[in-house]
């Protein structure tokens, strides 16, 4: 039982990095990105690729995570300039198609030219305990990473200047823009943000079991899954829901299989639309 419960906490440490990006591009861009689960696919295979290329793990997926953001660059600064130019409805509507077509584009590459890559990734030492039950050393580095980076992002909108114009934006965009916020700049360096910890969500994934070229879309329905329940404009909610979430996930799999595990994760975020549709801790927080 204290090892389900700890397996999930970390698996819910992952959803929560992989749908913190997502939160923090629809709350400043005012879009779902519904490629967010390709781009940890990305540096995930990106990484896989550098190590069998005999590129040591570290630098690999430090380069894997640059790649996605790059990635998340390339996009914001292409397609998406064309959801930008509309307000409300219409963008968010148009930048579910441009991003729905990016990301049957990007699998679709990647499955035709590297059917075969997967990234696990494995450490000298392989279990420690924990509270008296074997954990192993992977799933500790990746709760570390998602802990770390959590950690890190929180003090930077609460700290910098950037961090605050952020967060400005988000609250009211108007205002923002007449205090002289530049919003194409944030917005990019949002996305780009949020692509990068997509990236540490894939490097993540496979330190704690395995990433495949078939795996984003996955990622991306658990990441609006976590968003919905915690608030798509709630970073605080997007944490407990994720971790709230892991904990679920991992019971049920344990209990009743995979595949009603699903099943019990989209009706909790239908519930959630239903009850309260602004997730668990309303607003931006």
């Amino acid at each position: 039982m204290i090892s389900l419960f700890i397996d999930g906490i970390i698996c819910g440490l992952q959803l929560s990095l992989l749908a913190v990006g997502l939160t923090l591009i629809f709350g400043l861009g005012g879009v779902l990105n519904l490629a967010h689960g390709q781009l940890a696919v990305i540096a995930g295979i990106s990484a896989a690729g550098l190590i069998g290329a005999g590129v040591n793990v570290p630098l690999a997926a430090l380069l894997g995570v640059l790649i996605a953001g790059a990635s998340g660059l390339v996009l914001d600064r292409s397609l998406m300039l064309m959801a930008y130019r509309y307000k409300g409805e219409a963008r968010l509507l148009l930048g579910l198609v441009l991003t729905l077509g990016v990301s049957l584009a990007i699998e679709g590459y990647l499955n035709y030219s590297f059917p075969l890559v997967a990234l696990t990734i494995s450490l000298p030492i392989l279990n420690v305990t924990l509270f008296g039950v074997v954990v192993r050393t992977t799933a500790i580095v990746a709760a570390l990473i998602a802990i770390l980076t959590l950690l890190s992002l929180f003090l930077f909108l609460k700290v910098t200047s950037l961090g605050k114009a952020v967060r400005s934006i988000v609250q009211n965009e108007l205002g923002a823009e007449l205090c002289g916020i530049d919003q194409a700049s944030v917005r990019t360096f949002i996305f780009i943000l949020g692509s990068l910890m997509a990236g540490l969500a894939g490097i993540a994934q496979g330190l704690t079991a395995s990433l495949d070229v078939r795996m984003g879309m996955e990622f991306t329905i658990f990441a609006l899954i976590v968003a919905t329940v915690g608030g798509v404009r709630s970073i605080n909610g997007t944490l407990a829901a994720g971790i709230l979430l892991g904990v679920v996930n991992v019971f049920a799999s344990f209990y009743v299989g995979t595949y009603l595990t699903f099943i019990i994760l989209l009706t909790t975020a239908g519930l959630t639309i239903l009850l309260r549709p602004r997730g668990l801790l309303g607003d931006w927080t």
